[in-house]
């Protein structure tokens, strides 16, 4: 009854207290006022669904708190909760049945429609922040954190009004009028309302007319370099916003992409709103690939893209931009007119790069450090555009005669700049090694077939360049891309073969010999095991045979990685392991009794009976330590596959080198070698058995699964019920070890 009997006395405290302290601009009474107003609301919000006359007076009320003209948003603030409240209750009335809600709404419309109005101008920036004409702007705390408060609001509004006439009110005003003066404070205030229901707008497909929109981009498209700074700048991303979050309708709209396209291209050279214009070029590209291919759209693409190399924008910044010039590029019909726009686009990129390898300048440049420094930069850049374009080919275009052609003509002129590149003495750079790695790589993926007459080449190129800078672990990454890509050709084998032996006798993959080391080079970690693992999935029986050493080395180093803190180098290196034991098991399972002599299995059997106490040491001082969580499944996994393992060569003439027995041993082992405070009194007993029972049923599950999938993708999983006992210990050990220290 409390609330009833306070509405009941709103008329008075507006009367007496409110509408006095408001004439007389009293900000202390009216947030007192505007925060008992707001709590009696909150509490009893169906009595103000009952729209009683002192219901109203009291929204009548609130109303004018908002509206108040504060110094800063607090009071404003303090009826969101409210109002956010009292429109939920209004567009859930009556769902459950008995009919009403259209009736509320309509009488709550007037309402929310004036509250609109009072949350559009209190949301308006300050007359300091309109006149700051700094080359960026940051907007008050109060108004960021009030801003952020308005978009749950916003939202409910527009559902509660309905976008249309949410939207109406967007575009009502005094700035859509062009002949006067504009309210840009009005205009930056609305675009922001306006994107925050984006996503109830698109969801209603109402019909909003653009055509104001497209002539303040128009506007704005016109000012001069002078006038686009300090608040403008603020304007223009707002604006900006919107062409990202409408570019379907936008599209469909526009008859002349041209003043959308100067827009754009004139804002992303300004650092405060690049990010916003790149996505809104992106979108917009993705939508209106037709319209884009007049001839003066074109040129204002290439002219963009031109222009990058003379600005200075984020990577993310600049793919955006070469994404989405690509993405047009590419979809123009007319062959010719598409690969001189390629060349056009690129052009700067191969600028940047000939003047960092000139042989003529290179002694000279080296003299001084700030040129040399801005020439590396240059020429990272334009590679880094160079991938962005091959990955766009590769990924979001569909392949034909026509784009094979561009490709193959980017790849005329890419390959020798690469090559060039790679050669030079500017690569001991990593981020130029990485740019030049990362171009490579999306060439490959976009065109493998092309490299296959310079194969060997490139992968020479690739490992002799890592053996030079062992620290450089992209010539690794981008290695593994050619193997999954030609690991299938047999005629390559002794060039793959090679290229993992040069990987794994350098220095820094030698020196990964402990759990501290790997967490030192944990990147390095993760591209070599990752390199291994391709070898090891994608080349053919023969290679497999021929590389038994080199596979024992990678697997033992494996195993020591897989004791890293480091989640993502202890996690490849797991992998890589799982991945030749699936390889190994398969095999295996072909031969049935019989193992040929050099055949893979022999191979696996022979890496396993090596390095299976290492392994399954390493295995168990990974599950210690508070990272040991992450890690259970692929141990679990690893366990599964080698207790497979074990009973398939117990059953086989490998028994005498690898058996039942070799798995309890291990086991055994790594329970004993385990300082005193790692374990329980006992607790080493008492493991052993348990687990060996476990991984006994979850060998025969593995097994019995794979039987029953012959010819099948066998994704491992840990399953069956003797995998998920086997797992749930695996667990229940790593668990109650998270205290431990981790071992180095």
């Amino acid at each position: 009854g409390l609330p009833q009997a306070l509405l009941c006395r709103i008329g008075f405290l507006k009367e007496v207290l409110l509408l006095p302290a408001l004439n007389s601009g009293d900000e202390k009474v009216v947030t007192g006022i505007a925060c008992l107003m707001s709590e009696i609301g909150q509490t009893a919000p169906s009595l103000i669904l009952k729209a009683s006359p002192e219901a109203l007076t009291l929204v009548d009320a609130l109303l004018s708190c908002v509206a108040f003209p504060g110094e800063d948003w607090e009071i404003a603030d303090s009826t969101l909760q409210f109002w956010s409240t009292l429109a939920g209750c209004v567009l859930g009335h009556d769902m459950n049945g008995g009919g009403g809600r259209k009736n509320v709404q309509e009488l709550f419309f007037p309402v929310y429609s004036a509250l609109l109005d009072a949350l559009l101008l209190r949301a308006q920036v300050d007359n300091s922040m309109f006149n700051d004409d700094g080359a960026t702007i940051d907007l008050p705390d109060g108004l960021v954190q009030f801003r952020m408060n308005l978009v749950e609001l916003f939202v409910d509004i527009c559902q509660l009004l309905g976008s249309t006439a949410f939207a109406q009110k967007i575009f009502l005003g005094g700035w859509v009028s062009f002949n006067m003066q504009i309210s840009w404070k009005e205009v930056e205030a609305k675009m922001f309302a306006l994107n925050v229901v984006a996503e109830v707008v698109l969801k209603e497909s109402a019909k909003l007319d653009f055509s104001v929109l497209i002539k303040l981009v128009t506007s704005l498209s016109t000012k001069t370099s002078d006038e686009l700074k300090g608040f403008m700048l603020m304007v223009y991303k707002s604006v900006a916003d919107i062409v990202s979050s409408y570019a379907k309708w936008i599209s469909a709209f526009l008859t002349d992409a041209r003043p959308l396209l100067l827009f754009l291209g004139t804002g992303i050279s300004k650092p405060f709103c690049s990010y916003a214009c790149s996505c809104a070029l992106r979108k917009f590209c993705e939508e209106a690939c037709a319209v884009m291919h007049k001839p003066s759209n074109l040129e204002i693409l290439i002219w963009i893209g031109e222009k990058l190399e003379e600005r200075h924008f984020s990577p993310v910044d600049e793919e955006e931009v070469v994404g989405a010039i690509t993405l047009v590029v590419d979809s123009v019909p007319n062959k010719d007119l598409k690969n001189n726009l390629f060349v056009r686009l690129l052009a700067p990129s191969y600028e940047a790069i000939e003047k960092l390898i000139n042989e003529e300048h290179e002694h000279s440049l080296r003299q001084d450090p700030a040129i040399y420094s801005q020439l590396i930069y240059s020429a990272r850049r334009g590679l880094y555009r160079m991938g962005t374009v091959f990955n766009h080919l590769a990924t979001h275009i569909s392949s034909g005669p026509a784009l094979d052609d561009s490709i193959l003509l980017l790849l005329g002129v890419v390959w020798p700049v690469l090559e060039k590149i790679f050669q030079s003495e500017h690569i001991e750079n990593s981020s130029l090694s990485a740019a030049a790695c990362r171009a490579l790589s999306h060439a490959i993926k976009s065109s493998a077939h092309h490299f296959e007459a310079i194969l060997p080449k490139v992968l020479n190129c690739l490992s002799t360049n890592f053996m030079s800078f062992t620290n450089h672990e992209c010539y690794i990454r981008t290695a593994s891309i050619i193997i999954e890509e030609f690991g299938g050709r047999e005629e390559y084998g002794p060039l793959y073969i090679s290229t993992f032996e040069r990987f794994t006798y350098t220095a820094s993959i030698r020196a990964l010999t402990s759990s501290y080391i790997c967490d030192q080079e944990p990147e390095l970690v993760e591209a070599y095991t990752n390199f291994a693992s391709a070898f090891v999935r994608n080349s053919s029986k023969e290679v497999i045979t021929a590389s038994g050493p080199l596979l024992e080395i990678s697997f033992q180093k494996a195993a020591i990685c897989c004791t890293a803190m480091h989640r993502g180098a202890a996690l490849a290196a797991m992998s890589y392991m799982s991945c030749f034991l699936e390889v190994g098991l398969t095999s295996l399972l072909e031969s049935k009794a019989c193992i040929a002599e050099g055949s893979v299995e022999t191979i696996a059997i022979q890496v396993i009976s090596h390095s299976g106490e290492g392994l399954v040491s390493n295995l168990v001082y990974a599950l210690l330590g508070i990272s040991a969580m992450s890690r259970v499944h692929k141990s679990a996994t690893i366990l599964q596959q080698l207790a497979a393992m074990c009973t398939l060569s117990e059953r086989m003439a490998s028994k005498a080198i690898l058996c039942w027995e070799s798995l309890h041993r291990w086991l055994h082992s790594a329970m004993q070698t385990l300082p005193a405070e790692y374990l329980k009194q006992g607790e080493a007993e008492s493991l052993v058995p348990t687990w060996l029972k476990a991984l006994s049923a979850a060998s025969s599950d593995y097994l019995g699964s794979r039987r029953c999938n012959v010819g099948k993708d066998n994704h491992v999983l840990v399953n069956g019920k003797g995998g998920r006992i086997l797992k749930c210990l695996v667990r229940e050990f790593a668990d109650s070890h998270r205290n431990c220290p981790t071992p180095t």
